[in-house]
Protein backbone atom coordinates (compact mmCIF):
# COMPACT_ATOMS: atom_id res chain seq x y z
CA UNK A 1 0.00 0.00 0.00
CA UNK A 2 1.55 3.48 -0.74
CA UNK A 3 1.45 5.45 2.51
CA UNK A 4 2.01 9.12 2.56
CA UNK A 5 3.94 10.16 5.67
CA UNK A 6 2.64 13.84 6.30
CA UNK A 7 4.02 16.76 7.89
CA UNK A 8 1.55 19.48 8.81
CA UNK A 9 1.99 22.69 7.00
CA UNK A 10 4.26 20.66 4.43
CA UNK A 11 5.41 20.42 1.01
CA UNK A 12 3.43 16.43 2.06
CA UNK A 13 0.79 18.36 0.83
CA UNK A 14 1.39 18.10 -2.76
CA UNK A 15 1.61 14.02 -2.87
CA UNK A 16 -1.84 13.71 -0.87
CA UNK A 17 -3.33 16.21 -3.51
CA UNK A 18 -1.81 14.53 -6.61
CA UNK A 19 -3.14 11.32 -5.23
CA UNK A 20 -6.59 12.97 -5.05
CA UNK A 21 -6.60 14.02 -8.12
CA UNK A 22 -5.52 10.78 -9.78
CA UNK A 23 -8.04 9.51 -7.51
CA UNK A 24 -5.43 6.33 -6.47
CA UNK A 25 -5.74 4.46 -3.17
CA UNK A 26 -3.35 5.75 0.03
CA UNK A 27 -3.10 5.43 3.08
CA UNK A 28 -2.46 9.14 4.80
CA UNK A 29 -0.02 9.14 8.23
CA UNK A 30 0.00 12.94 9.96
CA UNK A 31 2.77 14.00 11.62
CA UNK A 32 2.86 17.34 14.33
CA UNK A 33 5.69 19.81 14.64
CA UNK A 34 6.96 20.23 17.57
CA UNK A 35 5.18 23.40 18.90
CA UNK A 36 8.67 24.95 19.90
CA UNK A 37 11.21 24.35 17.21
CA UNK A 38 8.05 24.04 14.52
CA UNK A 39 10.04 21.27 13.55
CA UNK A 40 9.60 17.33 12.74
CA UNK A 41 8.88 14.89 15.36
CA UNK A 42 11.88 12.27 15.80
CA UNK A 43 9.54 9.43 14.43
CA UNK A 44 8.97 11.73 11.23
CA UNK A 45 12.67 12.31 10.70
CA UNK A 46 13.24 7.90 11.25
CA UNK A 47 11.82 7.78 8.01
CA UNK A 48 14.57 8.47 5.72
CA UNK A 49 17.96 10.11 5.72
CA UNK A 50 17.15 13.12 4.95
CA UNK A 51 14.36 13.79 7.81
CA UNK A 52 12.31 16.28 5.50
CA UNK A 53 8.94 16.50 4.29
CA UNK A 54 7.56 14.86 2.34
CA UNK A 55 8.18 10.94 2.13
CA UNK A 56 6.53 7.94 0.82
CA UNK A 57 6.51 4.28 1.84
CA UNK A 58 5.37 1.98 -1.08
CA UNK A 59 6.25 -2.09 -0.07
CA UNK A 60 9.97 -1.54 0.13
CA UNK A 61 10.12 1.94 -1.70
CA UNK A 62 11.06 4.46 0.83
CA UNK A 63 11.14 7.97 -0.98
CA UNK A 64 11.92 11.30 -0.12
CA UNK A 65 11.97 14.66 -2.12
CA UNK A 66 8.48 15.90 -3.61
CA UNK A 67 9.36 15.96 -6.87
CA UNK A 68 10.89 12.65 -7.43
CA UNK A 69 7.86 11.32 -5.37
CA UNK A 70 4.96 13.26 -8.03
CA UNK A 71 7.30 11.53 -11.07
CA UNK A 72 7.44 8.13 -9.18
CA UNK A 73 3.34 8.23 -8.21
CA UNK A 74 2.54 9.32 -11.81
CA UNK A 75 4.37 6.76 -13.54
CA UNK A 76 4.07 3.54 -11.10
CA UNK A 77 0.75 4.08 -9.70
CA UNK A 78 -1.36 6.97 -11.90
CA UNK A 79 -0.55 5.91 -15.86
CA UNK A 80 1.17 8.74 -16.39
CA UNK A 81 -1.92 10.69 -16.05
CA UNK A 82 -1.08 14.70 -15.12
CA UNK A 83 2.36 14.62 -16.67
CA UNK A 84 2.97 15.57 -20.37
CA UNK A 85 4.83 13.17 -23.14
CA UNK A 86 7.89 14.68 -24.89
CA UNK A 87 5.63 15.24 -28.29
CA UNK A 88 2.82 17.50 -26.40
CA UNK A 89 3.62 20.92 -27.76
CA UNK A 90 3.56 21.94 -24.32
CA UNK A 91 6.22 19.71 -23.11
CA UNK A 92 8.78 22.29 -22.86
CA UNK A 93 6.26 24.60 -20.54
CA UNK A 94 5.28 21.73 -18.89
CA UNK A 95 9.56 20.33 -17.34
CA UNK A 96 9.91 24.54 -17.32
CA UNK A 97 7.37 25.07 -14.37
CA UNK A 98 7.37 21.50 -12.85
CA UNK A 99 11.34 22.32 -11.67
CA UNK A 100 11.13 26.07 -11.43
CA UNK A 101 9.21 25.54 -8.33
CA UNK A 102 11.74 23.95 -6.29
CA UNK A 103 14.63 24.90 -8.11
CA UNK A 104 13.53 28.65 -8.19
CA UNK A 105 10.67 29.77 -6.32
CA UNK A 106 11.02 27.73 -3.10
CA UNK A 107 14.51 28.51 -2.92
CA UNK A 108 14.63 31.77 -3.18
CA UNK A 109 11.38 32.21 -0.64
CA UNK A 110 13.59 29.85 1.38
CA UNK A 111 16.64 32.49 1.55
CA UNK A 112 14.25 35.37 2.32
CA UNK A 113 12.60 33.19 5.24
CA UNK A 114 16.29 32.78 6.70
CA UNK A 115 17.09 36.60 6.23
CA UNK A 116 13.88 38.01 7.24
CA UNK A 117 14.77 35.95 10.87
CA UNK A 118 18.05 37.39 11.25
CA UNK A 119 16.73 41.15 11.94
CA UNK A 120 18.89 42.67 9.19
CA UNK A 121 19.45 46.22 8.41
CA UNK A 122 16.67 47.42 5.50
CA UNK A 123 19.52 48.14 3.38
CA UNK A 124 21.57 45.25 3.65
CA UNK A 125 22.96 44.20 0.29
CA UNK A 126 22.17 40.59 0.90
CA UNK A 127 19.06 41.37 1.78
CA UNK A 128 17.73 43.25 -1.03
CA UNK A 129 19.82 41.20 -3.73
CA UNK A 130 17.85 38.34 -2.70
CA UNK A 131 14.28 40.45 -1.88
CA UNK A 132 14.81 41.06 -5.71
CA UNK A 133 14.86 37.21 -6.82
CA UNK A 134 12.23 36.59 -4.77
CA UNK A 135 10.04 39.89 -6.55
CA UNK A 136 11.62 38.58 -10.11
CA UNK A 137 10.00 35.04 -9.59
CA UNK A 138 6.62 36.27 -8.79
CA UNK A 139 7.01 38.55 -11.56
CA UNK A 140 7.70 35.31 -13.83
CA UNK A 141 5.04 33.45 -12.24
CA UNK A 142 2.26 36.66 -12.80
CA UNK A 143 3.59 36.77 -16.43
CA UNK A 144 2.46 33.07 -17.14
CA UNK A 145 -0.38 32.85 -15.62
CA UNK A 146 -1.23 35.95 -17.25
CA UNK A 147 -1.12 34.15 -20.89
CA UNK A 148 -1.89 30.61 -19.61
CA UNK A 149 -4.59 28.85 -17.42
CA UNK A 150 -2.62 26.61 -16.31
CA UNK A 151 1.39 26.35 -16.04
CA UNK A 152 1.97 24.20 -18.73
CA UNK A 153 -0.64 25.63 -20.61
CA UNK A 154 -4.54 24.93 -20.99
CA UNK A 155 -4.41 21.85 -18.97
CA UNK A 156 -3.59 21.17 -15.15
CA UNK A 157 -0.88 19.05 -14.34
CA UNK A 158 1.70 18.20 -11.57
CA UNK A 159 3.92 21.17 -12.90
CA UNK A 160 0.69 22.97 -10.93
CA UNK A 161 0.38 20.58 -7.94
CA UNK A 162 4.29 21.28 -7.13
CA UNK A 163 3.82 24.83 -7.66
CA UNK A 164 1.36 26.10 -5.32
CA UNK A 165 2.52 25.22 -2.02
CA UNK A 166 4.91 28.14 -2.57
CA UNK A 167 2.07 30.19 -3.73
CA UNK A 168 -0.45 29.06 -0.57
CA UNK A 169 1.11 27.38 2.54
CA UNK A 170 4.43 28.74 2.20
CA UNK A 171 2.82 31.85 2.99
CA UNK A 172 2.26 30.85 6.64
CA UNK A 173 6.22 30.62 7.25
CA UNK A 174 7.25 33.99 5.02
CA UNK A 175 3.93 36.44 4.67
CA UNK A 176 3.48 37.58 1.10
CA UNK A 177 1.47 40.15 -0.27
CA UNK A 178 -0.33 38.79 -3.74
CA UNK A 179 -2.19 42.09 -3.87
CA UNK A 180 0.03 42.86 -7.10
CA UNK A 181 -0.29 39.76 -8.47
CA UNK A 182 -3.88 39.80 -10.28
CA UNK A 183 -3.46 36.68 -12.09
CA UNK A 184 -1.73 34.88 -9.36
CA UNK A 185 -4.83 35.70 -7.23
CA UNK A 186 -6.89 34.17 -10.26
CA UNK A 187 -5.12 31.15 -10.36
CA UNK A 188 -5.66 30.64 -6.68
CA UNK A 189 -8.94 30.75 -6.98
CA UNK A 190 -9.47 28.47 -9.96
CA UNK A 191 -7.13 26.27 -8.15
CA UNK A 192 -9.66 26.29 -4.54
CA UNK A 193 -12.32 25.09 -6.32
CA UNK A 194 -10.97 22.36 -7.34
CA UNK A 195 -12.34 19.31 -5.85
CA UNK A 196 -9.23 17.50 -5.46
CA UNK A 197 -7.13 20.75 -3.88
CA UNK A 198 -10.11 20.79 -1.16
CA UNK A 199 -10.01 16.56 -0.28
CA UNK A 200 -6.38 17.06 -0.20
CA UNK A 201 -6.63 19.99 1.92
CA UNK A 202 -9.18 18.43 4.41
CA UNK A 203 -7.55 15.14 4.91
CA UNK A 204 -3.68 17.06 5.42
CA UNK A 205 -4.22 19.92 7.16
CA UNK A 206 -7.73 20.07 8.16
CA UNK A 207 -7.36 22.80 11.23
CA UNK A 208 -5.58 25.26 8.35
CA UNK A 209 -7.55 27.48 6.18
CA UNK A 210 -5.48 27.44 2.49
CA UNK A 211 -4.04 31.35 1.56
CA UNK A 212 -5.72 31.46 -1.45
CA UNK A 213 -6.12 35.60 -1.60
Amino acid sequence: MLTIHHLGKSQSERIIWLCEELAIPYALKRYTRDPVTILAPAEFKALHPAGTAPVITDGDVVLAESAAIIEYIIARHGGGRLALAPDHPDYAQYLYWFHFANGNLQPNMGRNLVLRRLDLAPDNAVLLAMRGRLDLALKMVETRLGEATYFAGSSFTAADIIMVFSLTTMRHFLPLDLAPYPHILAYLQRIGAREGYQRAMQKGDPELTPLLT
